[in-house]
């Protein structure tokens, strides 16, 4: 079993930079492919970015292409999310998750990852 903890966030203006953290602790992390969820208040969670075990595949919803980069550091068994150019409508509590199956490609379904850290709540302000 992983446990897994995000930091980082907090309260950025428009158009500034956060880099989330997810630090695994009781299993390496490259057993797992990795995802980012957010959840807003009164809306659904979504993924946001996701990554392959390897890290050579990732994946991004269309709302954060070109301005969230999602990587992992599998020696440091931590999973990053670096967001740019944030807007108003990115704020939300952040999560990540792990996925422990043996696919070897992005996992995009969230009811397809077994661990959750408890979230770190990202606020920008217009």
């Amino acid at each position: 079993q992983v446990q897994l903890v995000e930091s980082g966030g907090g309260l950025v203006q428009a158009g500034g930079s956060l880099r989330l953290s997810c630090a695994a602790s009781g299993r390496t992390l490259r057993s797992y492919a990795m995802g980012w969820f957010r959840q807003a208040p009164g809306k659904e969670r979504e993924l946001v970015a996701a990554i392959s075990r390897s890290g050579g595949s990732t994946y991004y919803a269309d709302s954060v292409k070109g301005r969230f980069t999602i990587s992992r550091d599998n020696a440091k068994n931590t999973v990053y999310l670096q967001m740019n150019s944030l807007k108003p409508e990115d704020t939300a509590v952040y999560y990540c998750a792990a996925d422990q199956s043996p696919f070897i490609g992005v996992v995009t379904t969230s009811g397809d990852y077994d661990y959750w850290g408890q979230g770190t709540q990202v606020t920008v302000s217009s």
